[in-house]
């Protein structure tokens, strides 16, 4: 549901955010979900403006139970240093409204009954937030360091496999928890929701990394120069093999050799790419005429 429009950018709640603020409401404490909403909402509103002083893409903002999702252009996740910043904007808003409140409480400007709420939300958010999964804040940060040792696509994987296994686990002790009468429905929803989220990511793998192929051209062209690295394969070998240890901010060349192990040919990245979208990912890398 669309909320409005903050720095020009479409502001929307998602369904589970508004089923978890009618739990509130039914509960009676609709002043603490309120309250919820408006971290979440700050700490959505930090990644946009850090990523829109980056010269990033802000396609919309979406409101989700356990923070949101600011959709950026795919070019982000091409710039590893950009990433981390807009990542860690999140979580450090939180940090920065925990120093305004306990600075409130000090001049006597204090509730005690939501005054603590609001600091353990965000507490909860920003610490939830740093876990190393995606699709959360902390997965894009270990993402964007791993992806410069192992790739864009393979540290996707990684990291949105972690945030798997931790909805798994979060969503077994929700279903404990409901059991045992110690916790809610919301928990639940979180699990849940973080499984769904970690499963896009993981399938939009492949797309980001063609995507960072592609870019390499326009940043060699940009920069001028670029640090370079060499892989060996064997002439029957498929591109899609080949291209796994291509990594962010390199240039690589690929040494093919024969059945015998001799030198073929020399071939670069560009021209990696440029078979892989013409002829896919199973062709021999031997087939690709080089220099």
């Amino acid at each position: 549901m669309k909320i409005g429009r903050v720095y020009g950018i479409d502001m929307y709640v998602n369904g589970w955010f508004l089923f978890q603020l009618s739990l509130f409401f039914v509960a009676g404490i609709l002043d603490k979900g309120l309250i919820l909403f408006g971290v979440v909402l700050v700490h959505e509103i930090a990644h946009t403006i850090v990523a829109m002083r980056l010269g990033v893409r802000v396609l919309e903002v979406e409101l989700l139970p356990f923070g949101g999702v600011a959709r950026l252009g795919s070019e982000l996740a091409l710039n590893t240093q950009k990433e981390m910043a807009v990542a860690v904007a999140g979580p450090f808003s939180n940090l920065a409204l925990i120093a305004l409140a306990l600075g409130f409480r000090n001049y006597g400007l204090w509730n005690e009954e939501l005054g603590p709420f609001f600091l353990q939300c965000n507490m909860m958010l920003a610490g939830f937030n740093l876990l190393p999964a995606l699709p959360l804040d902390g997965g894009r940060v270990v993402r964007a360091y791993l992806a410069r040792w192992m790739g864009l696509k393979e540290a996707t994987y990684l990291c949105s496999g972690m945030g798997q296994a931790w909805a798994v686990l979060i969503t077994s002790l929700a279903v404990m928890g409901l059991l045992l009468g110690i916790s809610g429905l919301d928990i639940l929803i979180l699990g849940l929701f973080i499984f769904y989220a970690a499963t896009r990511e993981k399938s939009a793998a492949p797309y980001l990394f063609v995507r960072q192929l592609t870019e390499k051209k326009r940043q060699l062209a940009e920069a001028g120069v670029m640090p370079a690295e060499t892989v060996v394969s064997l002439a029957e070998v498929p591109l899609r093999e080949v291209i796994k240890p291509f990594v962010p901010r390199k240039f690589h060349f690929v040494v093919v050799l024969g059945s015998d192990m001799r030198y073929l040919t020399l071939i670069s990245e560009i021209e990696v790419v440029d078979a892989l979208l013409t002829h896919g990912m199973d062709y021999p890398v031997g087939q690709v005429k080089g220099k």
